[in-house]
């Protein structure tokens, strides 16, 4: 299905799947008289709620996007995420604000399955883009959300697009529900980036604790205080080190589980989570889950690493068949540790 926004006609459209249904039905309630629209969280840090956000606030961040990635009215669009959530919304204001032409595909782990024809600007979690190695260099500026990309996907994204003569330029975002998205993109691919950017009016800094803290008035009324430790390098450059709500205390040496999964991702393609558990002795003792079967070459190839601080190392391997996600790709680390607890 495709949507012209240039020239919507809503009634001469016929949605052939469910998604498509909802959709249309976003865009209706987009254009109704209501100065608000009701979005869904993921869950991923706490329990699923949902909450209305003024429309003048997502086009306000549609335009930051649109102007940052200079998106221009007649350019194409992929919408392939679920449009219950923010990240699925967000692609259709986008297209709305910038007269986009948006094309419709349901959401799977091969959303590009169909695609043969560059398009300009898509959105996709890291399991998506996994999945579809071989067709990104159809899009033009590709953006990566909902979950951290791992080492090896940048890696592998390198390799496929080095290969084609594709001009494509990816980027990975931050960003949550509360600020409509994203409000930072860090580049990977073809000039990868260690800090994020942070868009036009937008002010960061830390509080006492480390963590982001997130004025953008255009987006929400509120100042807005994260979970995630950071370091700012500049008025508009930040890193992510990782949410504090993570941090593991072993032996009263706190431990990032964030910064040593980018470690072990650089050397595995298993997704790999860091927990920690109940220890008498450390009061918490790190432990590494792996998804996939158990494999003794991968126990060594790991035990074989070299890590910062020797606190660093698990003390734990565990394999697991299937690490638990989010609906939009986020790992679940609350319900991973409920696994392991039974």
């Amino acid at each position: 299905m495709l949507l012209d926004f240039n020239n919507l006609g809503i009634n001469n459209l016929q949605p052939q799947t469910e998604f498509e249904k909802k959709v249309i039905f976003f865009v209706e309630e987009w254009q109704s008289d209501s100065k608000t629209v009701k979005v869904q969280t993921s869950g991923s840090t706490g329990v699923p709620k949902v909450f209305d956000i003024e429309k003048e606030k997502m086009l306000n961040s549609a335009q930051m996007t649109c102007d940052f990635l200079k998106l221009k009215k007649g350019n194409t669009a992929l919408l392939c995420l679920p449009i219950e959530y923010i990240s699925g919304k967000m692609m259709v204001v986008r297209s709305f604000e910038r007269k986009l032409n948006l094309f419709v595909a349901d959401p799977s782990l091969k959303p590009l399955e169909n695609l043969h024809q560059e398009i300009d600007f898509c959105a996709m979690t890291p399991l998506q883009v996994e999945n579809s190695l071989d067709k990104i260099h159809f899009i033009k500026n590709l953006i990566i959300g909902g979950a951290a990309v791992s080492e090896s996907l940048k890696k592998k994204i390198t390799q496929t697009l080095k290969l084609s003569t594709s001009e494509t330029k990816i980027y990975e975002t931050y960003g949550m529900s509360e600020t409509l998205s994203h409000i930072a993109l860090k580049n990977i691919y073809p000039n990868p980036d260690e800090y994020f950017t942070v868009f036009e009016n937008i002010d960061i800094s830390k509080d006492e604790r480390g963590c982001l803290k997130i004025i953008a008035s255009k987006l929400n009324s509120e100042i807005l205080q994260t979970n995630d430790l950071v370091d700012i390098k500049n008025t508009d450059q930040f890193k992510f080190l990782g949410r504090i709500d993570n941090v593991i205390n072993s032996g009263g040496a706190k431990i990032f589980p964030e910064q040593l999964e980018t470690l072990i991702k650089k050397e595995i393609t298993n997704e790999a989570v860091f927990l920690a558990i109940e220890d008498e002795s450390l009061g918490q003792k790190l432990i590494l889950v792996i998804e996939g079967s158990e494999n003794e070459n991968l126990k060594s190839q790991i035990s074989n690493l070299t890590f910062e601080k020797s606190f660093h190392k698990p003390k734990k391997i565990i394999f697991i068949e299937k690490i638990p996600r989010t609906p939009n790709g986020k790992v679940n680390r609350l319900e991973l540790k409920k696994k392991l607890s039974v």
